[in-house]
């Protein structure tokens, strides 16, 4: 895929990454309560991703944006775990290795943050997230860390860093 930009969010990116997140997981059958649709800092990502050890990129193609995703400390964890957040593409972004370009960048920003695990969490039919998931090491887990909020998901990986 031409042209693509992978870049930190701007405060003028909010109300179209959370229609993206919003239509993607519409797209997708999810559930409206206990994923991120519901989540309300959906409507402020810049403001929730300028805490400290916490980014959140979009990806950008002819100006418009087609993805998302971010890292941040695994809230009610140890200091040592993050997140790896609101990773979603619209469908023209699929297939074209973005994921697996947006992954790296995101683990790579959490190593330079000082933490050595990544946590995630996805629901059991994005199936093509897992494959991706699990070709870059994440691995899955019995239940979930932390406290998302997203009950709706109930598959849960981990991925140590640096290996």
């Amino acid at each position: 895929m031409n042209g693509i930009i992978i870049r930190e969010i701007q405060k003028r990116d909010n109300p179209e990454i959370a229609a993206i997140v919003r239509t993607v997981l519409m797209e997708m059958g999810a559930p409206k309560v206990g994923t991120a649709y519901a989540d309300p800092q959906l409507d402020f990502m810049y403001e929730t991703y300028v805490a400290p050890k916490s980014v959140y990129f979009v990806v950008e193609t002819n100006g418009k944006i087609i993805g998302g995703a971010g890292i941040s400390q695994l809230e009610n964890e140890a200091e040592t775990i993050c997140e790896l957040q609101k990773m979603y593409f619209l469908p023209e972004a699929r297939g074209h290795g973005v994921g697996a370009k947006m992954i790296e960048k995101c683990l790579q920003n959490a190593l330079d943050f000082g933490f050595s695990k990544c946590y995630l969490e996805t629901m059991p039919y994005m199936v093509d997230a897992q494959k991706l998931y699990k070709k870059v090491g994440f691995e899955y887990l019995c239940a979930p860390l932390g406290n998302t909020g997203h009950t709706s998901c109930p598959v849960w990986m981990i991925k140590e860093l640096g290996l």
